[in-house]
C-alpha cells in the first residue's frame, strides 16, 4: 500500500477511527489493532511475504526472552549468532542471492573459464532491509544489556511490523520505540497537527518534486548517450532532488502518520543539501542507517580509536557496506567507495566533526564561504548520485563524460511535453522553504504558525491544490521500496 494512493488514503482514517474511538481504553487492544493494520498495510503487496515478518519477530521475540536470561557468555552469543544468521539469512537469500551467482560466473569468465549459474526468479520483498536492520538490533541491544527483553509478544510483533515505518524506515531501535508500545498513549490534539502538518509536507515532496523530477531523470538516463551536456546535467540534478523528495518525503509521512497514533520516531533527514562538508552531509542524511552502522558495525570494529591503517580501512568497509546495503549492484558499491573516498580526508585530518551545528544558525543568509562550501559539498554529492542512479558503472562513466563535454554550455534537450524551467522554479521555492525551515524537524514545521488563519489555510491550500496538479494517474512507487 501506497502512502500516496487511494487505498492508504481510505485506510489512514478507518484505522485512526478504530484506534481513538474503539480501542482506546486498552492498551493491548489498541496493539493488537496497530498488528493487524500493520500486516494488512505490508500484505496490500503480497501476503505470501508475511511470513518472512512473523518468523523473523517471532524467532527475536524467543531469542530474546533467553538473552535477558542470566546464561553463560557462550551461549548469549550463541543466541545472538542465530538471531544475526536468520535475519542475514533472509536478506541474503532474497536480496543479494543472484548477485553473488552472477558475480561468481563472471569471475570465472574472467579467466577464461566456462561456469553457469542458473538465475532464481526471486521477488524482493518490499522493505527487508528495514525490518530486519530494526529486529537485529534489538537482539543486538539485548546481548549487550542495553535494554529489556519484551514480555509482549503483540507489543513486539507491532514494534517490527509498525506500518507507517515499515517498509522505507526510519529504522527504529527497540530502545525508543518498543517502550511506546507499553505505557498508555493519550490523543493530543497538537501533536496530531503537527503530524498532519507534516504529512503534507512530506506528500509534497514526494507528489510535487520526487515524481516531477522523475519524469526528466527517467527520460535523460534512459537516454543519455543522444543527449548533449546541459541536458545531462540537469539530469543528475533533477534526480538529486528526486531521491531527497522521494525518500525524505516518506520519512515525513511516516513519522507523521505515527504521531496521529501517539508515536514518536526520531527524526530521519536534517535538510542534508544545506552541509558544509560530507562529513556533516552523512550526519543529516538518513540518519536511522547512519548511525545503525555507526554503532553496530564502526564502533565494534574499532571506529577511530586505532591505528591510521585501521580507521581507513573501517571507513570503507562502513561505507561500502551501506552501499552493498542499498542493492544488488556494483554501481551502489561504487558510489559507497566514492563516498568514503569524499569523507577519508576529514576524518584523517580530524576535521570530520567541525560542523555540528545548522549552517548559519543565527542569521538569514549564509555567508560567502559557508555558501562555497555548501555548493561544493552539493557538486560532490550530485556526482555520486550518478552512480547510485545508473543501470552500470560503464553507464554512469559515459554519462559523465557526456555531461563535461563541449556541449555543457549548450541549450539542454528536454522532451517537449516536459516544462523544465517550471520544474526548477518549483524547485528553488522549494529549496528556499527547506532553508527558511533548517532549524527544525521539518520544512513548514514553524512556517505560517504566526500568520492568520486565513492565511495559514490559503497556504495550505495551495499546497494541496499542487499535490493534485501534479499527482500522476499511475501511483508512483517510493524509490527506497526496492532497498
Amino acid at each position: 500500500m501506497l502512502f500516496n494512493s487511494l487505498d492508504f488514503a481510505l485506510f489512514l482514517p478507518l484505522v485512526f477511527a478504530l484506534y481513538w474511538f474503539v480501542t482506546q481504553k486498552n492498551l493491548k487492544l489498541q496493539n493488537a489493532l496497530l498488528l493487524v493494520a500493520s500486516y494488512v498495510f505490508y500484505g496490500w503487496w503480497d501476503w505470501r511475504f508475511l511470513s518472512l515478518i512473523f518468523i523473523s519477530s517471532l524467532a527475536d521475540y524467543i531469542i530474546g526472552r533467553y538473552l535477558a536470561k542470566d546464561l553463560e557468555k557462550s551461549l548469549r552469543k550463541m543466541l545472538l549468532g542465530l538471531s544475526i544468521f536468520i535475519n542475514l539469512g533472509f536478506l541474503g537469500f532474497f536480496k543479494y542471492f543472484n548477485f553473488f551467482a552472477k558475480s561468481f560466473a563472471e569471475a570465472f569468465h574472467l579467466f577464461g573459464s566456462s561456469f553457469e549459474v542458473s538465475r532464481l526468479e526471486i521477488i524482493l520483498p518490499v522493505g527487508i532491509s528495514f525490518y530486519t536492520f530494526q529486529t537485529m538490533s534489538y537482539s543486538i541491544d539485548l546481548y549487550r544489556r542495553k535494554i529489556k527483553a519484551s514480555k509482549d509478544p503483540i507489543a513486539f510483533c507491532a514494534y517490527v511490523s509498525f506500518f507507517p515505518q515499515l517498509v522505507a524506515g526510519p529504522i527504529e531501535r527497540a530502545s525508543n520505540l518498543l517502550p511506546q508500545f507499553n505505557k498508555t498513549r493519550t490523543f493530543e490534539y497538537h501533536n496530531a497537527v503537527d503530524g498532519m502538518r507534516q504529512i503534507l509536507w512530506g506528500l509534497f515532496k514526494k507528489v510535487v518534486i520526487a515524481d516531477n523530477c522523475a519524469q526528466f531523470v527517467n527520460y535523460i538516463f534512459e537516454h543519455s548517450s543522444e543527449l548533449n551536456g546541459s541536458t545531462l546535467f540537469f539530469g543528475a540534478i533533477f534526480f538529486t532532488f528526486q531521491i531527497y523528495g522521494d525518500f525524505s518525503g516518506y520519512s515525513d509521512i511516516a513519522i507523521g502518520t505515527s504521531r496521529l497514533f501517539g508515536f514518536n520516531l526520531k527524526q530521519n533527514f536534517a535538510f542534508p543539501y544545506f552541509s558544509r562538508d560530507m562529513a556533516e552531509f552523512w550526519r543529516r542524511w538518513h540518519i536511522s542507517l547512519s548511525t545503525w552502522f555507526r554503532d553496530y558495525l564502526y564502533i565494534p570494529l574499532g571506529g577511530s580509536k586505532v591505528g591510521t591503517a585501521r580507521r581507513i580501512m573501517n571507513t570503507f568497509i562502513i561505507f561500502i557496506v551501506s552501499g552493498f546495503w542499498h542493492g544488488a549492484n556494483w554501481t551502489f558499491i561504487f558510489w559507497g567507495f566514492l563516498n568514503a573516498c569524499y569523507f577519508l580526508p576529514l576524518l584523517l585530518t580530524n576535521r570530520n566533526r567541525r560542523y555540528l551545528e545548522v549552517v548559519a544558525q543565527d542569521r538569514i543568509f549564509p555567508s560567502l564561504r559557508e555558501l562555497v562550501q555548501i555548493s561544493g559539498t552539493f557538486a560532490m554529492t550530485v556526482l555520486a548520485w550518478i552512480f547510485f542512479r545508473a543501470e552500470s558503472i560503464t553507464h554512469a562513466f559515459q554519462y559523465i563524460k557526456g555531461m563535461c563535454s563541449s556541449t555543457l554550455i549548450s541549450l539542454p534537450e528536454f522532451p517537449l511535453a516536459l516544462d523544465g524551467p517550471r520544474l526548477l522554479i518549483v524547485i528553488a521555492i522549494f529549496m528556499i522553504i527547506e532553508w527558511k525551515g533548517r532549524r527544525d524537524q521539518y520544512g513548514i514545521e514553524t512556517l505560517g504558525i504566526q500568520w492568520i488563519r486565513p492565511t495559514r489555510w490559503a497556504f495550505y491550500c495551495v499546497m494541496v491544490f499542487m499535490i493534485g496538479m501534479y499527482m500522476q494517474t499511475k501511483e508512483s512507487p517510493f524509490i527506497y521500496f526496492q532497498f
